[in-house]
């Protein structure tokens, strides 16, 4: 079986009604998968950065539990839009050619928008408090520290969606593994210096939400940065991107099921 043919006999598998996944009028779906992906996430992210700022959570549960949820998430609706919930994630899947551009700028608004709303429900219930866990310079680092340690953290955490997006390695399970484990890793040891966002949308909920953007570039120019890092070197471990399964672990499977069962042609 072919790597196309066999994303295709997994999405069979995980969805059943391929002629309603492959409606183009559906393709709703993949934007309310990453308004929901990116809310469960930065609920799980700012909200353990405030209760941990209030002390009644430690450091290692505040950084484990995003990471937990990406798994989560990866693993109940990655199929549907891919489970980028990050800016430049999306970016990133898109100059590897296994996303297409003109899906990116939804995307991105799809994970500002999730993000927002997390934050409002945490504003909610707690009020505008420790800056509702937004990330900033940890105490005794500058702003160029962190984005230092955001472009490093960013390029790892890219290098790891990337490679186990692409068609050496195993999708879902594996992926959401290995994504969910390099969170945690590096908000064990990197938390006290830039809060590990690694992602623009987490940064921008609590940013807009609390009025702080203080040191918001931080969190947007080092992401990018590391994310065109993690393509480079994507490019030279693997050569250029574009394969069948690495499409569809980044676009999800709205646009590679079929009528008749893929094991079959």
């Amino acid at each position: 079986m072919t790597h196309e043919g066999r994303a295709r006999y997994l999405a069979w598998l995980a969805f059943g009604s391929p002629e309603e996944f492959a409606d183009s009028r559906l393709a709703y779906r993949r934007l309310f998968s990453e308004v929901l992906g990116t809310f469960l996430l930065v609920l799980a992210a700012a909200g353990g950065g405030l209760l941990h700022g209030k002390g009644e959570i430690s450091l290692a549960a505040a950084v484990v539990a995003p990471a937990l949820t990406v798994l989560a998430v990866i693993l109940f609706m990655g199929a549907v839009s891919g489970a980028h919930l990050n800016p430049v994630v999306s970016v990133a899947f898109a100059l590897r050619r296994d996303f297409p551009w003109y899906r990116v700028p939804l995307y991105v608004l799809a994970q500002l928008l999730g993000a927002t709303l997390a934050c409002l429900f945490l504003l909610g219930i707690f009020g505008n408090v420790e800056h509702l866990g937004a990330t900033l310079p940890g105490p005794g680092y500058h702003a160029w520290q962190a984005f230092l340690m955001e472009i490093a953290l960013t390029g790892g955490l890219l290098s790891v969606i990337l490679g186990t997006a692409s068609a050496a390695q195993n999708v879902g399970t594996i992926g959401a593994l290995g994504v969910g484990g390099y969170i945690a890793l590096a908000g064990l040891w990197a938390a006290p210096v830039s809060g590990t966002s690694m992602n623009p949308a987490r940064s921008f909920g609590p940013a807009l939400v609390s009025g702080d953007w203080s040191a918001y570039w931080v969190y947007v120019a080092g992401p990018l940065l590391g994310s065109v890092i993690a393509v480079g070197c994507a490019w030279i471990l693997r050569g250029s991107g574009g394969d069948a399964t690495a499409r569809a672990a980044a676009s999800g499977t709205l646009d590679h099921l079929v009528s008749t069962p893929p094991w079959r042609k």
